[in-house]
This record gives structure tokens, sequence and C-alpha cells, in this order.
């Protein structure tokens, strides 16, 4: 522990340097400090996704199961998967941490995210695209998500390649850890859902008429044998 934080102190002060070399107006120097200072109490120095990604594959799954497909199968969409895709999302998702008063993403900005609140809160929040004097709010908690515009988006069968815009304001009320999982890679996860049950309808639709195949045959074998 006193090797990552004398690792820290020098980072800080690297960063207070870099700060101070770019002459960058106090508010910005105080949420950069922020930031650090959440990350650290966050993680303690410790950098999770290279000790993930130094173990087995299979135990980097597990680990990534247990810390995350909670979180995942809450989403509606998400619920219906198998458990293989479901490994697979719970494997992409990465880390996420914002500082009070960070905005996630702005209403009519583009999602690029999808994000799994673990701690903290975030007010989510529509003008409903600007109509003036409307406003809605609610507060997003841990276990909740926002970027849902993006699963639309990766079920369209050619869905444009620019990025959905955000329906509302997402910002952080306190300091909020998450996972995040990529647009691309929830396009992915849309495209290998929409195959594997378009494969499932042909099996059970295969299965219904097979038996009526059959007996046609039948039939028809009958009917031969009689003339």
């Amino acid at each position: 522990m006193t090797v990552r934080v004398e690792e820290w102190r020098i980072k800080r002060r690297d960063t207070e340097e870099w700060m101070r070399h770019r002459q960058l107006p106090p508010d910005l120097q105080e949420r950069v400090r922020r930031f650090a200072q959440h990350k650290w109490l966050a993680t303690r120095g410790v950098h999770e996704e290279s000790i993930l990604h130094s173990l087995p594959l299979d135990l980097r799954r597990e680990i990534q199961r247990h810390l995350s497909l909670a979180l995942v199968r809450r989403v509606p969409f998400f619920s219906q998967m198998d458990d293989q895709l479901l490994d697979a999302i719970c494997e992409r998702l990465v880390s996420s941490l914002s500082t009070e008063g960070t905005y996630i993403v702005r209403e009519g900005d583009p999602v690029n995210e999808m994000l799994f609140v673990i701690r903290g809160q975030l007010e989510s929040s529509t003008t409903n695209g600007g109509r003036s004097g409307f406003f809605n709010s609610i507060t997003l908690r841990p276990g909740d998500f926002c970027g849902e515009e993006l699963l639309t988006w990766a079920l369209m069968p050619k869905s444009s390649a620019n990025l959905p815009s955000s329906t509302r304001s997402v910002k952080a009320l306190s300091e909020v850890e998450a996972f995040a999982l990529e647009a691309k890679d929830l396009k992915f996860f849309g495209h290998q859902f929409k195959r594997l049950q378009s494969k499932k309808l042909q099996h059970a639709f295969q299965v219904l008429f097979s038996p009526m195949e059959n007996m046609g045959r039948l039939f028809n074998a009958i009917c031969l044998e009689k003339i």
C-alpha cells in the first residue's frame, strides 16, 4: 500500500505541474483534483483492468459475471439473452467513474455508451427536445441504467452509422461508480441476439410443421397403394 500511496502522490504532483503549465482556470483544476481523489478512493491505486486481463479467461469471466451479471439482467432486453451472450456482455463492461456535477451525456448529444450504476446517484432530466415549459426529472440509483436509446439503434436491421441522440441529460448528483458498455459492443451483441433468435424461430417452425409433412407423405403413400 505504501508504494501505491507514493505513486499516487507523484502522479498528483505531476498533474498539478501540468495544470499550472497549461494555465487551466481554477474551476477546472478543482474538478481534476476531485476526480483524482474519487479515483483513488474507489480503487486505492489498483488498476483492476490489468489484474483481470492477467487472469485466465475462464476465471476472468467468472469474476466479471459475479460483479456485473445482476446489473445487466435488470435491462429487459438483456434478460432475454442466453448465458453465453450475457457472459460476453459482462466481459466487455469497463469501469466508469464520475464526480459530482459531471454530465454523463446532455440532451441531444450522441449516446456512445450504456451505463450501469454501482454506487452513487444520477439525475436524468429532459425538456422533451426543448419544449417550452416542459421539464421532467428522475433520480437514477444503484441498479439503474441509462443510455437505453442504444438498444433500439443496435436492433435496427439497417441502423445508421451515426449514434442516436440522447433524449435526456444525465448528471452525477454525487461521486458515481458504474460499468459502461460501449455502443460498438452493444451493436455486436444486438446482431448476435437477432441471429440466434432467427435460428430458434426457424427451428420452432420446423418442429411445428414436420409432423404435418410426415402425415402428408404417409397419406400419399397409402393412396398410391390403393391405386
